[in-house]
């Protein structure tokens, strides 16, 4: 988890990166931009808001051959062992993201590579490096007054509400490629950023294998358990499977399919579902981690605990008591409708 509160830009490099297929050039600032105390609040909170309000998916340099051949690694290395050759290596990065700058899609914009320090992760300082990237650019109106006359001049910049592209680079795990998150609004272009110029690779650790095995767990509830049973036991399926993994520390999958599948029947389809689908997710032999609590509220947020029905009413599952769904709503069809029903139970109903 991350906690970039205390945060410091120690070092701003900025310079502008066009687009080569458009015999566009890349321009290189000869100095660190100069950051006063009066923008060094704005400058921190455009680049870092994106990585506060994101699920901290993490990744690493990855190359195929060897790491020592990955220009963005090498160049956080020499960052990272010498702070202040952060502007000179700065140059590099900018001209590598102009080199990856090809496809005709991709904006030209302003590159910034800054250097910062008192990064919180995992409870740990440390130091990393920000490459952030601005592409789009907003139309506003700047004024000059005379002593009669206010005049106004369509101007355009860069907009400190978005940021389109960056990424945070700590100082951990060096061996391996480091540490890395990564932000991109414009999903025009993704591979540009992320594989061509970043060259990332998923860091596969706890928060990973908890984020994809219930992002299984949930294919094979919409897949599997849906066409077998229906909705709500699809649901109510979910609902065990996010509780089993809030309520433990690590994760065990024979004790996992004892404690959430219902039906015996399904087991074996459990089985031969996570053989055939396994590489998909990245889970192949995974049978026991640790479970990462982040990953477990992320993906509670995003399952969804509603049937919606033809007939235009929706039935609202609670994940918090489950147990009402199985004491108090039941399904039956209606021979003389021809049509499935729900059946609720209720004491009274509850002031909204």
């Amino acid at each position: 988890m991350i906690n970039l509160f205390n945060t410091q830009i120690s070092s701003l490099s900025i310079h502008r990166v066009g687009n080569k297929s458009r015999n566009e050039s890349v321009v290189l600032s000869n100095n660190t931009y100069k950051i006063d105390d009066e923008i060094r609040p704005l400058m921190k909170e455009f680049f870092l808001k994106p990585f506060r309000e994101k699920e901290e998916n993490y990744f690493h340099f990855h190359h195929e051959a060897d790491l020592e051949f990955h220009e963005i690694y090498k160049a956080a290395n020499t960052i990272f062992d010498n702070p202040e050759s952060a502007h000179e290596v700065s140059k590099t990065i900018a001209k590598y993201l102009f080199d990856q700058s090809m496809h005709p899609h991709i904006k030209n914009g302003e590159v910034y590579i800054a250097y910062l320090e008192n990064v919180q992760l995992d409870n740990e300082k440390m130091d990393a490096i920000g490459i952030f990237k601005s592409e789009l650019k907003q139309d506003f109106l700047q004024f000059s007054e005379t002593e009669n006359q206010l005049d106004a001049v369509l101007q355009q910049g860069v907009s400190l509400n978005k940021l389109d592209k960056g990424c945070i680079i700590f100082n951990k795990n060096r061996e391996d490629g480091y540490k890395v998150l990564s932000v991109d609004s414009n999903r025009y272009d993704a591979r540009y950023w992320i594989e061509s110029f970043l060259g990332l690779d998923a860091f596969q650790d706890d928060n990973f294998y908890t984020k994809k095995y219930l992002k299984f767990c949930q294919d094979f509830a919409k897949d599997v358990v849906l066409p077998a049973e229906d909705k709500k036991e699809e649901v109510m399926f979910m609902n065990r499977a996010v509780n089993h993994f809030a309520k433990n520390d690590s994760f065990n999958e024979s004790d996992f399919m004892t404690d959430v599948i219902d039906n015996p029947d399904l087991i074996p389809e459990f089985n031969h579902y996570k053989n055939e689908k396994a590489p998909k997710y990245s889970i192949e032999d995974l049978t026991t981690f640790p479970i990462a609590n982040t990953a477990v509220t992320a993906a509670r947020k995003k399952i969804k605990n509603v049937i919606n029905l033809d007939t235009h009413i929706q039935i609202k599952m609670d994940f918090i008591n489950p147990e009402s769904a199985d004491k108090f709503v039941e399904k039956g069809w209606d021979e003389d409708k021809q049509m499935y029903y729900y059946l609720v139970y209720f004491n009274k109903e509850e002031k909204s």
